[in-house]
């Protein structure tokens, strides 16, 4: 099964020009089967695929709910939920890498570095946090070992760490543009149809097949040097955002259960309790 696992569309994500539909439209031209929507910090993206367009268009195509979380310390991480697990607080970026990884793993969920050996501040392996807590690695359940909009030797990089980690590798085009859509796939072992049969090929450790074209019309090649003030002004952003979302989260643990009640079928087929 050929899905794109690092995908941005415009309901959910303010620097993404393609909607879910047209996203779905060139990926089922290009060979897909299915598609990971990954917004930063926000599930919008695919609320609007749930409210709008699921069981009404493209019936033949599997799509499934993870997000792109801005962490403090360790840059963007991918994380993917089981099915009917809803957490809100991964609406609120700024959380710790460590913090990240025990709400995540707490509740039956994955997650992994986006990119990992790129951009300064964005990236795991250029953060302090890698290099203060380099054991992090060893909690991430997979890799992203191939995006399109990273050079060479920033994906074959994250390819060494997922080989020496013995993490799952996953590719995805983190396509911001229609013309960069398509640009990087992965190749399951077996269909999935949900979020948790997903998780479980993670869990299991099954090899997937990553790869693609290289995309060369990023906002990082088009700013050439002037990129490195870009990123830098992207940690400040995250860094304010982290104070004010701080009293967010603190608030929303103390006034309502930030995961929203699931059904206890959910619960048996994640593994969390036995009927």
């Amino acid at each position: 099964m050929k899905i794109d696992m690092h995908c941005h569309v415009k309901e959910g994500s303010l620097d993404s020009k393609v909607g879910v539909e047209e996203y779905i439209r060139i990926l089922k031209r290009k060979g897909f089967q299915g598609m990971v929507i990954t917004d930063h910090n926000t599930y919008n993206g695919y609320r609007h695929w749930k409210r709008h367009i699921k069981g009404k268009k493209h019936t033949d195509f599997v799509v499934l709910k993870g997000i792109e979380y801005d962490t403090r310390d360790a840059g963007h991480i991918l994380v993917i939920m089981p099915e009917g697990v809803k957490i809100r607080l991964l609406e609120l970026r700024g959380m710790s890498a460590a913090t990240l990884i025990n709400l995540v793993h707490r509740n039956g969920g994955v997650l992994g570095p986006a990119h990992p050996c790129g951009e300064k501040y964005l990236s795991f392996t250029n953060t302090k946090c890698y290099y203060k807590t380099p054991e992090l690695m060893k909690r991430f359940d997979f890799m992203e070992g191939y995006n399109c909009c990273e050079s060479a030797e920033s994906n074959a990089g994250a390819a060494r760490l997922a080989k020496r980690y013995k993490k799952v590798m996953t590719g995805g085009s983190d396509a911001h543009r229609p013309d960069c859509v398509g640009r990087a796939y992965t190749i399951l072992p077996e269909p999935v149809t949900c979020e948790t049969e997903l998780i479980s090929l993670i869990h299991q450790q099954k090899e997937f097949e990553v790869g693609g074209t290289f995309y060369n019309k990023t906002t990082r090649e088009k700013l050439g040097k002037i990129n490195k003030l870009y990123a830098y002004s992207f940690w400040c952003y995250n860094k304010g955002g982290q104070l004010a979302r701080s009293w967010g989260r603190r608030t929303k643990t103390k006034t309502e259960n930030p995961i929203d009640p699931i059904d206890p079928v959910e619960l048996y087929y994640t593994g969390k309790i036995k009927m």
